[in-house]
Protein backbone atom coordinates (compact mmCIF):
# COMPACT_ATOMS: atom_id res chain seq x y z
CA UNK A 1 0.00 0.00 0.00
CA UNK A 2 1.13 3.68 -1.22
CA UNK A 3 2.16 5.77 2.15
CA UNK A 4 2.27 9.17 0.21
CA UNK A 5 -0.87 10.62 0.44
CA UNK A 6 -0.67 14.60 0.18
CA UNK A 7 1.23 16.20 -2.71
CA UNK A 8 2.33 19.90 -1.93
CA UNK A 9 2.93 22.44 -4.58
CA UNK A 10 5.03 25.34 -4.51
CA UNK A 11 3.52 27.57 -7.35
CA UNK A 12 5.63 29.95 -9.19
CA UNK A 13 7.86 27.83 -11.63
CA UNK A 14 6.60 24.97 -10.86
CA UNK A 15 2.67 25.31 -12.03
CA UNK A 16 3.30 29.09 -12.81
CA UNK A 17 5.37 30.20 -15.81
CA UNK A 18 6.76 33.66 -14.19
CA UNK A 19 9.07 34.49 -17.29
CA UNK A 20 7.10 37.64 -18.65
CA UNK A 21 7.25 39.13 -14.76
CA UNK A 22 10.94 38.21 -14.12
CA UNK A 23 11.49 39.63 -18.05
CA UNK A 24 9.45 43.06 -16.83
CA UNK A 25 11.23 43.38 -13.51
CA UNK A 26 14.72 43.82 -15.27
CA UNK A 27 13.48 45.82 -17.61
CA UNK A 28 12.60 48.34 -14.51
CA UNK A 29 15.39 47.88 -12.82
CA UNK A 30 17.66 48.81 -14.71
CA UNK A 31 15.51 51.57 -16.64
CA UNK A 32 17.64 54.89 -16.91
CA UNK A 33 21.14 53.07 -15.52
CA UNK A 34 23.81 52.53 -17.54
CA UNK A 35 23.14 48.60 -16.34
CA UNK A 36 22.29 46.31 -20.17
CA UNK A 37 19.86 43.94 -19.79
CA UNK A 38 22.53 41.38 -20.27
CA UNK A 39 24.81 42.67 -17.86
CA UNK A 40 22.11 42.51 -15.05
CA UNK A 41 21.00 39.49 -16.31
CA UNK A 42 24.76 37.79 -15.98
CA UNK A 43 25.35 38.70 -13.08
CA UNK A 44 21.40 37.61 -11.69
CA UNK A 45 22.01 34.00 -13.17
CA UNK A 46 24.95 34.19 -11.00
CA UNK A 47 23.50 33.99 -8.03
CA UNK A 48 21.06 31.57 -8.79
CA UNK A 49 23.68 29.46 -10.06
CA UNK A 50 24.41 29.39 -5.62
CA UNK A 51 21.08 28.59 -4.95
CA UNK A 52 20.39 32.40 -3.87
CA UNK A 53 17.29 35.13 -5.10
CA UNK A 54 19.36 36.20 -8.02
CA UNK A 55 16.75 39.32 -9.04
CA UNK A 56 17.13 40.95 -5.62
CA UNK A 57 20.84 40.24 -4.75
CA UNK A 58 21.68 41.58 -8.42
CA UNK A 59 19.57 44.76 -7.33
CA UNK A 60 21.49 45.30 -4.32
CA UNK A 61 24.47 44.84 -6.35
CA UNK A 62 23.87 47.64 -8.43
CA UNK A 63 21.67 49.83 -6.69
CA UNK A 64 18.50 48.68 -8.47
CA UNK A 65 15.23 49.95 -6.68
CA UNK A 66 13.53 46.27 -6.77
CA UNK A 67 9.29 47.04 -8.46
CA UNK A 68 6.79 45.26 -7.20
CA UNK A 69 5.77 42.04 -8.52
CA UNK A 70 3.55 42.04 -11.79
CA UNK A 71 1.42 38.77 -11.17
CA UNK A 72 -1.02 39.94 -13.76
CA UNK A 73 1.57 38.51 -16.39
CA UNK A 74 2.08 35.16 -14.40
CA UNK A 75 0.42 32.27 -16.82
CA UNK A 76 -0.53 28.79 -15.94
CA UNK A 77 2.64 25.87 -17.62
CA UNK A 78 0.76 24.13 -20.36
CA UNK A 79 1.15 21.07 -18.09
CA UNK A 80 -0.18 22.25 -15.10
CA UNK A 81 -4.27 21.44 -15.41
CA UNK A 82 -3.73 18.18 -16.54
CA UNK A 83 -1.09 17.36 -14.17
CA UNK A 84 -3.43 18.28 -11.34
CA UNK A 85 -6.64 16.59 -13.00
CA UNK A 86 -4.61 13.26 -13.14
CA UNK A 87 -3.23 13.39 -9.48
CA UNK A 88 -6.61 14.54 -7.37
CA UNK A 89 -7.69 11.31 -7.98
CA UNK A 90 -5.08 9.70 -6.19
CA UNK A 91 -3.86 11.97 -3.87
CA UNK A 92 -4.78 14.99 -2.07
CA UNK A 93 -3.51 18.14 -2.82
CA UNK A 94 -2.08 21.51 -1.57
CA UNK A 95 0.52 24.20 -1.54
CA UNK A 96 3.27 25.47 0.04
CA UNK A 97 4.26 28.64 -1.51
CA UNK A 98 6.01 32.24 -0.67
CA UNK A 99 3.01 34.88 -2.12
CA UNK A 100 1.75 38.31 -2.11
CA UNK A 101 -1.47 38.58 -0.01
CA UNK A 102 -4.37 36.82 -2.50
CA UNK A 103 -3.17 33.52 -3.63
CA UNK A 104 -6.71 31.62 -2.96
CA UNK A 105 -8.25 34.60 -5.75
CA UNK A 106 -5.16 33.74 -8.22
CA UNK A 107 -5.79 30.14 -8.08
CA UNK A 108 -9.65 30.98 -8.73
CA UNK A 109 -8.49 32.63 -11.41
CA UNK A 110 -6.24 30.58 -13.21
CA UNK A 111 -9.10 27.79 -13.00
CA UNK A 112 -7.50 25.32 -10.37
CA UNK A 113 -8.62 26.09 -6.96
CA UNK A 114 -10.62 23.47 -6.60
CA UNK A 115 -7.85 21.19 -6.87
CA UNK A 116 -6.49 21.89 -3.60
CA UNK A 117 -7.82 21.04 -0.08
CA UNK A 118 -5.02 23.36 1.95
CA UNK A 119 -3.20 26.51 0.59
CA UNK A 120 -0.37 27.73 2.93
CA UNK A 121 0.55 31.24 1.77
CA UNK A 122 3.30 33.10 3.20
CA UNK A 123 1.44 36.62 3.15
CA UNK A 124 -1.16 35.04 4.95
CA UNK A 125 0.01 33.00 7.94
CA UNK A 126 3.16 35.77 8.22
CA UNK A 127 5.48 32.78 7.75
CA UNK A 128 7.96 32.43 4.88
CA UNK A 129 9.86 29.43 3.17
CA UNK A 130 11.88 28.14 4.18
CA UNK A 131 11.32 28.43 7.78
CA UNK A 132 9.90 24.70 8.70
CA UNK A 133 6.92 26.46 10.95
CA UNK A 134 5.49 26.76 7.30
CA UNK A 135 5.74 23.37 6.23
CA UNK A 136 4.72 21.94 9.83
CA UNK A 137 1.42 24.27 10.04
CA UNK A 138 0.72 22.80 6.13
CA UNK A 139 0.91 19.19 7.60
CA UNK A 140 -1.25 20.25 10.53
CA UNK A 141 -3.79 21.74 8.30
CA UNK A 142 -3.44 18.56 6.04
CA UNK A 143 -3.85 15.98 9.28
CA UNK A 144 -0.81 14.25 7.79
CA UNK A 145 2.56 13.00 8.86
CA UNK A 146 6.01 14.19 6.98
CA UNK A 147 6.78 10.93 5.36
CA UNK A 148 2.83 10.85 3.97
CA UNK A 149 3.77 13.69 2.08
CA UNK A 150 6.00 14.64 -0.87
CA UNK A 151 6.61 18.46 -1.47
CA UNK A 152 7.27 19.96 -5.61
CA UNK A 153 8.98 22.38 -6.39
CA UNK A 154 11.80 24.55 -7.96
CA UNK A 155 14.25 25.26 -5.52
CA UNK A 156 16.72 24.16 -3.49
CA UNK A 157 16.70 26.41 -0.73
CA UNK A 158 12.95 26.85 -0.25
CA UNK A 159 11.13 23.96 -1.20
CA UNK A 160 13.86 20.80 -1.04
CA UNK A 161 16.42 21.56 2.02
CA UNK A 162 13.33 22.56 4.63
CA UNK A 163 11.01 19.83 3.44
CA UNK A 164 13.49 16.90 3.20
CA UNK A 165 14.79 17.82 7.03
CA UNK A 166 11.70 17.13 8.05
CA UNK A 167 10.93 14.11 6.13
CA UNK A 168 8.97 14.97 3.22
CA UNK A 169 9.78 12.83 0.52
CA UNK A 170 10.89 15.55 -2.75
CA UNK A 171 10.58 16.33 -6.00
CA UNK A 172 12.51 19.31 -7.77
CA UNK A 173 11.05 20.11 -10.97
CA UNK A 174 13.80 21.65 -13.18
CA UNK A 175 12.15 25.03 -14.26
CA UNK A 176 12.56 28.72 -13.72
CA UNK A 177 15.68 29.78 -12.36
CA UNK A 178 15.64 27.40 -9.53
CA UNK A 179 17.00 24.96 -11.91
CA UNK A 180 20.52 26.18 -12.37
CA UNK A 181 21.10 25.80 -8.42
CA UNK A 182 23.21 22.72 -8.11
CA UNK A 183 22.74 21.21 -4.65
CA UNK A 184 26.31 21.13 -2.77
CA UNK A 185 25.44 18.65 0.07
CA UNK A 186 22.76 15.72 0.75
CA UNK A 187 20.20 17.77 2.47
CA UNK A 188 19.95 20.34 -0.46
CA UNK A 189 19.72 16.58 -2.96
CA UNK A 190 16.11 15.94 -4.00
CA UNK A 191 14.62 12.56 -3.49
CA UNK A 192 13.39 12.72 -7.24
CA UNK A 193 14.14 15.25 -10.26
CA UNK A 194 11.48 15.69 -13.10
CA UNK A 195 12.11 18.11 -15.85
CA UNK A 196 8.03 18.55 -16.14
CA UNK A 197 4.84 17.60 -14.52
CA UNK A 198 4.23 14.89 -17.27
CA UNK A 199 7.26 13.33 -15.50
CA UNK A 200 5.59 13.74 -12.26
CA UNK A 201 2.80 11.88 -12.97
CA UNK A 202 5.06 8.84 -13.98
CA UNK A 203 7.44 9.39 -11.44
CA UNK A 204 4.29 9.84 -8.34
CA UNK A 205 3.32 5.91 -9.96
CA UNK A 206 6.73 4.50 -9.09
CA UNK A 207 6.19 5.39 -5.41
CA UNK A 208 3.48 3.49 -5.09
CA UNK A 209 5.23 0.54 -6.69
CA UNK A 210 8.06 0.45 -4.92
CA UNK A 211 10.38 1.62 -7.92
CA UNK A 212 13.92 3.64 -6.85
Amino acid sequence: MCEIQWLFFDLGSTLIDESECYRRRILHMIDGSAVSYEEFFSAMMDYYRQSKKGDKLAAARYGCRLPPWESQYEVLYPDTKDCLERLRHTYRLGVIANQDFGTEERLRAFGIDRYFDVVIASAEEGIAKPDPKIFRLALSRAGCLPEQAVMIGDRLDNDITPAKKLGFTTVRVMRGFGRFAVPVSEEETPDYTVDNLRQLIFRLKGFCQGEG
